[in-house]
């Protein structure tokens, strides 16, 4: 079994990486800072995991698709694609926004996963319980912190594509699902003053950051026959964190 993790070199990436490895896929990973990509090898390998380095760019439709043509020449088929690439890009409030700024994290979040799943369905349809899994957020519901909103917005997206790509591709057997992380202790967060970070625990029922690996269980169950049942859903991941 195969399965592609887009920028999976480090965070809730690697862990799903770690965790789907265990569970018996062969890893593709993509990145783009080559360090973090090799000490990710290194670790997987160590921990007996079968696992390769791509350098894409997941926000360039052209590099994208040449990696997905190299994997279908390589191994003809792919059972799961994660897209994990995304992030904040930066804080901007929307009377200020800079078109620009808009764009790259529209670009991030949203093209990113597009380019990738578009560009894998004629992989993942000769797949095994082939399985896309999507990222969002718990911003999309809260609208994100000061400045994040269009963060929240591209991830609302993320949700719709979900949604649409079950419904899509169900006649060929893929399933299309998304977690939805709250506060993950990651390096998402590193930009961020700790004492920040720490107080955001009274926002959460119980109490505590999640930890990748929290998250990563829950993609391999939507990755596996476990969840053959399961598609167009948003699996919350917070720990009560929307509670309140």
């Amino acid at each position: 079994m195969k399965a592609v993790i887009t920028g999976g070199t480090r965070g809730i990436g690697l862990s799903a990486a770690m965790v789907l490895g265990k569970a018996g896929y062969d890893i593709i990973l993509t990145g783009i800072n080559p360090e973090d990509g090799e000490k990710a090898i290194q670790e997987l390998e160590a921990s007996g995991v079968n696992a390769e380095l791509y350098m894409v760019n997941a926000t360039c439709e052209e590099e994208v698709n040449q990696f997905f043509a190299k994997i279908g020449e390589k191994y003809g088929t792919l059972d799961v694609l994660v897209n994990n690439v995304g992030g904040l890009g930066g804080r901007q409030r929307f009377e200020g926004m800079e078109t620009s700024f808009m764009r790259s994290v529209m670009a991030l979040n949203f093209d990113s996963a597009f380019f990738a799943s578009r560009a894998a369905i004629p992989l993942l349809k000769k797949g095994s319980h082939p399985s896309i899994i999507n990222y969002s957020t718990i911003a999309v519901t809260s609208g994100g912190g000061p400045g994040a909103g269009i963060y929240a917005a591209s991830k609302a997206a993320i949700e719709g594509l979900t949604r649409a790509m079950a419904k899509d591709l169900a006649e060929y057997g893929i399933r299309v699902n998304a977690v939805s992380p709250g506060t993950i202790d990651t390096q998402f967060h590193a930009a961020t003053k700790r004492e920040i970070v720490e107080s955001w625990k009274d926002s959460i029922v119980m109490k505590r950051l999640g930890e990748p690996s929290e998250v990563a269980s829950v993609i391999e169950f939507l990755a596996s026959e476990k969840a053959s049942f399961i598609t167009g859903e948003i699996i919350q991941v917070n720990g009560g964190q929307a509670f309140i």
